[in-house]
């Protein structure tokens, strides 16, 4: 019939031809040679960024792009990493070991610190006689006003020297730092008593010169606080501050006070002597020793740290040192307090940076970053604030005479310890400028207030040291999710 299709008979559906099924390698066949490569190198290609690390492998062991193209079938050995990283699964192992984590610091340091940053205080209790006399026209003891000059001196030029030997270490340069502080330490002590000899007034010879010991005293510390000689400072302190506790509770004769303080003084400007000096016994023996594993890791380096790159710290130093001076002039507990705080404050500092670099590696968007570290500075922030109100709270308990730290006058010194906090945490996270900036401004501020008697001096502490602590957190604030100021 025109147009079909002839069939024999019985021919049907279920007798067309099967479709043949995929054929399989047979079990002799040889292995796809990439994969093999990819299993060699398994380890290698998981942990690879891009495929130009396995192309640099490739190369290195020697691979042509003929014998590439001979083996793999591929044109070059650019190819062949694509394919190789396209066949393995991404897979990036953490090192062996703990992170490392340079902002790890024991408690106990840091509260030595903080005492030995204290112990001079007691030093103006056995240098009271000499500080005695009529009030100046800032109605305080005549000697008292050279003896603040030359100590906001001392403060800003320390802090300045102090960034500069750091710098000096950073670098892996020890005997630079030393050379600096050297330099340095006797030229500010110079600067100082100058300062307060200029501002000397009706006050006597007596008061100039405890203000030069305070300046060499200043530099001396400063040059063993950098190079990490806290204990020998301390051994040096302590007959100083035995006197003055027992000061406090019966007289001592004038002679015996002038050679408590002459004593430490000499001691320490020794100990100062002995760190920075080139070719002393200490610096050809254990800690020459303890420099070695540094020294290894890095070698020194003929490039210094700009002296332009301390100025923003000395001018920290000069804000926050005319702050918590106007917080001692409300109460000497207030400043004894601060004082103290600085230890813990330096160990919490410590401890946000480090549990910073913890989150940084932990979290994988910038919005879970900036949550964590914001937790992780309410909590050392709150932490701090709670260490300074249980400080003073105990040097007013043990200090009955003493005005008294309470209502606004301590809602103000916990304003200046965040002040004081977010300040060092500006300086640590590379932001100095703006600490130092905000500190002098409220400094000038809080200066212009009191010498035009705007108001109680009290609430003029409490708004300004309020605007200044708004404006560093909100700095602060901008800062935590930005993972370069956590380096």
């Amino acid at each position: 019939m025109s147009g079909s299709i002839w069939m024999p008979p019985g021919a049907g559906p279920a007798t067309l031809p099967a479709i043949p099924r995929q054929r399989t390698a047979p079990s002799w066949a040889e292995p796809d040679p990439i994969d093999q490569l990819a299993a060699r190198l398994d380890e290698f290609i998981a942990a690879a960024v891009h495929p130009d690390e396995i192309a640099a492998l490739l190369e290195s062991d020697g691979l042509s792009d003929d014998q590439i193209r001979e083996r793999y079938g591929v044109r070059n050995s650019f190819a062949l990493a694509e394919e190789l990283y396209d066949r393995v699964e991404r897979r990036y192992p953490e090192p062996e070991g703990p992170a490392h984590d340079p902002w790890q610091t024991g408690l106990l340091g840091c509260l030595l610190r903080g005492v030995v940053f204290a112990l001079p205080g007691l030093g103006y209790v056995l240098g009271a006689p000499l500080l005695a006399g009529p009030q100046g026209d800032l109605g305080l003891p005549a000697g008292t006003i050279p003896l603040l000059a030359g100590a906001l001196v001392g403060w800003t030029w320390n802090q300045g020297l102090a960034h500069r030997a750091y710098s000096w270490l950073s670098l892996g340069d020890r005997p630079a730092a030393r050379r600096s502080l050297l330099l340095g330490a006797p030229a500010g002590a110079l600067l100082g008593s100058l300062v307060a000899l200029s501002a000397v007034g009706t006050a006597g010879i007596g008061a100039v010169a405890f203000a030069a010991g305070q300046s060499c005293y200043l530099a001396a510390a400063t040059a063993l606080l950098v190079l990490g000689r806290e204990r020998a400072l301390l051994a040096a302190l302590l007959p100083m501050a035995a006197g003055a506790v027992l000061a406090m509770i019966r007289p001592v004769p004038d002679e015996a006070r002038a050679i408590l303080l002459l004593g430490s003084l000499i001691a320490v400007v020794i100990l100062g002597l002995l760190e920075v000096t080139p070719g002393s016994s200490r610096l050809k023996g254990r800690g020459e020793l303890r420099d070695q594993p540094q020294r290894a890791r890095r070698r020194p380096t003929t490039t210094g740290p700009r002296l332009a790159g301390s100025l923003p710290y000395a001018l920290f130093g000069l804000g926050s040192g005319i702050l918590v001076l106007y917080a001692a002039l409300g109460g000497a507990p207030a400043a004894v307090a601060l004082t103290l705080s600085m230890g813990p404050a330096e160990w919490l500092l410590h401890r946000f940076r480090s549990d910073s670099l913890a989150g940084l590696r932990s979290t994988s968007t910038s919005k879970d970053f900036w949550r964590t570290t914001a937790a992780t500075l309410v909590k050392c922030l709150s932490a701090y604030l709670a260490a300074l109100l249980a400080l003073s709270l105990a040097v007013s308990a043990l200090w009955p005479h003493a005005p008294g730290v309470g209502g606004i006058g301590l809602a103000g010194l916990l304003l200046l310890g965040v002040v004081l906090w977010t300040g060092l945490l500006l300086q640590s996270a590379g932001a100095v400028l703006s600490a130092a900036v905000i500190c002098c401004v409220a400094a000038l501020a809080q200066t212009l207030a009191l010498a035009t008697h705007a108001g109680d001096p009290h609430w003029v502490g409490l708004i300004v040291y309020g605007t200044a602590a708004g404006v560093q957190a909100a700095l602060v604030s901008g800062l935590l999710g930005r993972a370069t100021a956590h380096r």
